[in-house]
């Protein structure tokens, strides 16, 4: 950590207002899960969700809440920093790529160390790290095999160089290596290439698996049990520690590839996917079952989110068993429309949120590091969480909005702006998977238009089926200038704003 950062964790760290109990936090992260998925959000969903289904009666549970993208690492970038993924990148951490943190970027949890926490990550990574200090001379960097690097080395710029203090798990499910990795070093040394014809059958879709290292006789089918159980493990050997902690869990599934256990086939009416979100819920179960088994539960923050809506495949789901992931929305995972980026999100806060409330405000995975500082009156320096405000009030029932703007964006020249109940896609339309004219007609949506940009009113339109930019040209000019001027000021946070 550079000096100046650690001096302002440390200048921050000496004004907090000292509460009898900082409360645990447990943030538990989906993965390509849809918005229609669960049946909390969904009363047509056509897959059980008990654990979630109980936690939202438990807690707060948001109608309109959004990832900042519709991909994987940009909205992990955005939750862990308070800041627009836009302002800094658009894509994914690819096989072997860098991590996206600046080294004087603060992070929540680095926020959380400053503050006496321990801090954790269990699960998916794909934020990058710093693979080529561990790549053999002369080696290649694509196409990559377990001979061009020294495992037995550790891996800098990783979970330990932002914030955590221990993290176990792997980088992408479908990404190699294929190996486990704790802290900063491999479990065991990836031996062998990728080969699915090794696995047991994929159950839906395809493999999608990068070619790469692997170690002999990893098994994908493992990964959510192995990671749950590290999960429940970790929690548990929190029960007598008088230290606060964060535990950033981020799921693998149901991201492809789809590979529910077999003793969850069936317990969906939406097919292997369905049956891989049933499983998801039951490790959410496992994990809050600890919590409670450890005593913390009622000091503990619970955040359940996802990254982004689901994968292309929901096209087919629709049309074979009549399960839209992303009900009641338009777009999925790459899009943004509504469907790539508003996710489901629960909040369970005992003593802050009251169990069973619906919140329709808009809200955004970008404001938890705001609300979480002002909860814990850390006093955020104006060069972190520029994009993330206090959702407190909100969640004390004392406002009934905290945010009337929100920018969506996956790919580097396809915007979205909402402005209250207004939306402007700033693009020909909102696709980033491709178009899927049968859905369309199934679903009554029109044909496309000429326009060069869509305007949508989500109060009268939430499935954005009709696109009003010709009527409101005042409108689209507002939310352009908007976007231009919230993009160019480099901030949108309201502490900020003088």
């Amino acid at each position: 950590m550079k000096p100046l950062k650690t001096l302002l964790l440390l200048l921050s760290a000496a004004t907090i207002l000292h509460a009898a109990r900082k409360p645990n936090i447990l943030i538990l992260y989906g993965d390509d899960l849809g918005y229609g998925d669960l049946g909390c959000f969904n009363p047509e969903s056509k897959i059980p969700t008990p654990n979630l289904d109980k936690l939202a009666s438990q807690g707060m549970r948001f109608t309109d809440a959004h990832s900042s993208s519709g991909i994987c690492s940009p909205s992990r970038y955005a939750l862990l920093t308070g800041r627009h993924h836009w302002r800094d990148f658009h894509g994914i951490v690819n096989s072997f790529g860098k991590s996206v943190f600046k080294p004087e970027r603060l992070t929540l949890p680095e926020m959380l160390q400053a503050l006496g926490y321990t801090t954790a990550t269990i699960g998916k990574w794909h934020l990058g790290r710093d693979w080529d200090a561990i790549r053999k001379p002369g080696s290649p960097k694509r196409g990559e095999r377990p001979e061009d690097f020294d495992w037995a080395k550790p891996i800098p710029d990783g979970p330990l160089a932002h914030g955590f203090d221990y993290s176990f798990g792997d980088e992408v499910i479908n990404f190699p290596p294929y190996c486990w990795i704790e802290n900063d070093k491999v479990l065991q040394a990836p031996d062998t290439m990728m080969d699915t014809t090794k696995w047991k059958a994929i159950k839906e879709g395809s493999w999608e698996c990068r070619s790469g290292p692997m170690v002999t006789g990893w098994d994908p089918y493992q990964n959510l049990p192995e990671t749950t159980r590290r999960g429940v493990e970790y929690i548990k050997s929190k029960k007598d520690s008088e230290k606060p902690f964060l535990l950033y869990f981020a799921y693998p599934s149901p991201h492809a590839p789809i590979i529910p256990n077999d003793e969850f086939d069936g317990k969906s009416k939406a097919g292997p996917y369905g049956d891989f979100v049933y499983e998801t819920d039951h490790s959410v179960g496992q994990l809050l079952k600890a919590l409670e088994d450890s005593g913390k539960a009622d000091n503990t923050l619970v955040i359940f989110s996802a990254d982004n809506g689901p994968e292309k495949y929901a096209y087919e789901r629709d049309a074979t068993t009549g399960h839209w992931s992303a009900h009641p929305l338009r777009g999925l995972k790459r899009d943004t429309y509504e469907g790539g980026h508003r996710v489901p999100t629960i909040i369970k806060w005992p003593g802050v949120t009251k169990p069973g409330v619906v919140n329709n405000a808009l809200v955004s995975q970008i404001d938890f590091m705001a609300t979480i500082a002002a909860a814990l009156g850390y006093q955020l320096p104006a060069n972190a969480a520029e994009d993330s405000h206090n959702l407190l009030p909100l969640l004390k029932g004392e406002v009934e909005s905290v945010r009337t703007t929100h920018i969506h964006n996956t790919s580097q020249d396809n915007y979205a702006i909402r402005d209250g109940d207004w939306l402007l896609v700033d693009a020909g339309n909102g696709y980033g998977t491709s178009r899927n004219a049968a859905w369309e007609k199934r679903h009554g949506y029109n044909p496309d238009d000429a326009e060069k940009t869509e305007l949508y009113n989500l109060k009268t339109d939430l499935s954005q089926k009709h696109n009003l930019a010709a009527d409101h040209p005042e409108r689209v000019s507002e939310l352009k200038s908007l976007l231009k001027k919230i993009r160019e000021q480099g901030h949108s946070a309201p502490r900020l704003a003088n």
